[in-house]
């Protein structure tokens, strides 16, 4: 049997092949145990949002949490709706073919102001909610608003209780 560059080619093709089959065996492999490991799908993210703040806290305890932002939220209604339609107020103004400055100008301060007043509402349910939590609770509903709210970001060292020294 004579081994022409056909058959060279052939082979070396094959082997690329083979090799390219295993490497993505073995990745696929590689995801499934790192998903198994994690109890999770590997990279998943947490979802975010006010109401996933109390998550670390107990089943009562999260669903009075959410309860009072849903009250909040529905208090705020008249100020959520105002700010809807100023914004598509202002999408209005500025779409029309002559801009009027000053109108767009207190549209946005309208909206701004129906913006700030739902805000209130709703921040004060949540401080309303961490005042009647321990020292330990209102803990990790800080570390929860950290990691899943718009407050974003580590909590600051000077709010951390202190450790004991030994």
């Amino acid at each position: 049997m004579s081994g022409g560059p056909s058959l060279k080619r052939w082979l070396l093709a094959s082997l690329v092949l083979n090799i390219f089959l295993a490497c993505g065996i073995a990745g696929g492999v590689w995801r499934w145990w790192m998903v198994e490991r994690a109890g999770g799908p590997v990279g998943s993210v947490q979802p975010r949002g006010l109401r996933y703040a109390a998550d670390d806290m107990s089943a009562e305890q999260k669903k009075a949490f959410r309860t009072g932002l849903r009250d909040a939220r529905r208090e705020a209604a008249v100020p959520i709706q105002a700010a809807r339609d100023g914004r598509q107020e202002v999408l209005r103004l500025l779409a029309a073919p002559e801009m009027d400055r000053a109108a767009v100008t207190a549209a946005l301060a309208r909206v701004r102001e129906a913006d700030t007043a739902a805000r209130a509402r709703v921040e004060g349910s949540v401080v309303e909610f961490a005042a009647g939590l321990s020292a330990g609770d209102r803990q990790k509903l800080a570390s929860g608003l950290a990691r899943r709210s718009a407050m974003g970001g580590p909590i600051p060292a000077s709010a951390t209780p202190a450790s004991p020294k030994p």
